[in-house]
């Protein structure tokens, strides 16, 4: 079993910067590959990026590339999701989840409550 706690939402202006983190519990977590998805009102929960269990392999949607940067510490058993240069289409609850495939949107199994992320222009 996994549990997951987001933090870090928020309200930002366009072009502004935000760090997510998600705290794990479990032993499982170490060993699962971790996403992050995000669902804007009316649309459908996509994954935005997504990690390896090793930390070597990643993944992110084409809206994101170069501005969302995904990693995580195992150590501290958390995940991160740093967000820079927001544009408002990047407003949605922000959920981490775990998985046993980083690169398989339908294979996450925990998920955490997810984190208001609001930019405006």
């Amino acid at each position: 079993q996994v549990q997951l706690l987001e933090s870090g939402g928020g309200l930002v202006q366009a072009g502004d910067s935000l760090r997510l983190s998600c705290a794990a519990s479990g032993r499982t977590f170490s060993s699962a590959a971790m996403g992050w998805f995000r669902q804007a009102p009316g649309k459908e929960r996509k994954l935005v990026a997504s990690i390896d269990w090793t930390g070597g392999s990643t993944y992110y949607a084409d809206s994101v590339k170069g501005r969302f940067t995904i990693s995580r510490d195992i150590a501290k058993n958390t995940g991160y999701l740093q967000m820079n240069s927001l544009k408002p289409e990047d407003t949605a609850v922000y959920y981490c989840a775990a998985g046993r495939k980083y690169y398989r949107p339908h294979e996450y199994d925990y998920w955490g409550q997810g984190t208001q992320v609001t930019v405006s222009s």
